[in-house]
């Protein structure tokens, strides 16, 4: 058994530890953040590209707790779609500037929805359709956690009752812990998919040199379960065939920082999201030239997409 392997098995009883003591746990409080960016009333968005949906973006509006978009709350109850138990669905309400992208988010290793919930209005408000879903089973693989994204997507896309408001070319998916390992396994099956945010990523396969999709893997300094140095940082290098890749590593965060609202994650996921979902090269000045460590961010690496 190689050293990934026998990193990965040792930490995976905390990984269960933990992650129940969270489930039970009230949600952390994120500190204020600035006010959305909003849209003037009646103001008609003129976009540069085909797919750029929202006003131009700012450091205020890229870190603030709602975008411009009003969104809407829809349950998906277990029963509705084929792959996946349940889940949640936050999607703009405002169609007049037409279809939108979406992405399935999962959470981790004995974690409910509830944890990952906050994903959902965050990314949402800023011109996504997104479901956040419950797993199958709390103990699911990595694996199956992959099948799970990409039945939802398929479900968005096919037979959800905001279908219409999708632009079924333009997918994505995210997810932590083992949900973040199952995003990279479902880019690695499906590849026409357009971006992947894996969050502090847990998963035995090593192997992600057929993925095409840009990624965008993110670890913390301080994470003993899904240890940054032998998983998110290894996955990132090992992802040889992609046309982008960055790796960011929060300072002074663990493996549950990314359980709660957090300013520095939503913000170059959003980021991330906006670039290749949307192909809206108007966010990649928060991607290149690449941050530079200090404050919440430990190290940052990537290709500095260019257009």
């Amino acid at each position: 058994m190689n050293r990934h392997l026998t990193n990965a098995f040792r930490v995976l009883p905390a990984a269960a530890v933990l992650a129940a003591g969270a489930a039970l746990a009230p949600a952390a409080h994120a500190s204020p953040h600035a006010p959305a960016h909003a849209r003037p009333a009646g103001a008609v968005q003129l976009a540069a590209g085909p797919y750029e949906r929202g006003p131009a973006p700012t450091e205020a509006s890229v870190t603030a707790e709602k975008g411009p978009f009003a969104v809407e709350k829809i349950d998906v109850p277990a029963g509705s779609g084929a792959g996946f138990n349940k889940g949640a669905i936050y999607a703009p309400t405002d169609l007049s500037q037409g279809t939108f992208g979406a992405l399935a988010v999962s959470p981790g290793f004995v974690s409910p929805q509830a944890l990952i919930d906050w994903y959902g209005p965050r990314l949402a408000t800023q011109g996504f359709v997104v479901m956040t879903l419950e797993t199958n089973s709390l103990l699911d693989v990595p694996a199956a956690r992959g099948d799970q994204l990409l039945a939802a997507l398929d479900y968005l896309t096919g037979k959800s009752s905001v279908k219409n408001r999708i632009d079924a070319s333009r997918l994505a998916v995210m997810g932590h812990s083992m949900g973040g390992g199952g995003t990279l396994e479902a880019v690695r099956k499906r590849t026409s998919l357009k971006a992947a945010v894996p969050l502090a990523p847990w998963d035995t396969n090593y192997d992600w040199k057929s993925v095409r999709t840009p990624t965008m893997i993110m670890g913390a300094d301080n994470d003993f379960i899904a240890p940054a140095d032998s998983m998110a940082h290894s996955y990132y290098e090992g992802l040889t065939g992609v046309p982008e890749k960055a790796y960011l590593e929060l300072e002074n965060a663990g493996h549950m920082t990314f359980n709660s609202p957090n300013t520095t994650i939503a913000k170059y996921a959003i980021s991330w999201m906006k670039r290749f979902v949307d192909d809206d090269a108007r966010y990649e000045r928060f991607l290149c030239p690449a941050p530079r460590p200090g404050g919440a961010i430990a190290a940052y690496e990537g290709t500095c997409p260019t257009g």
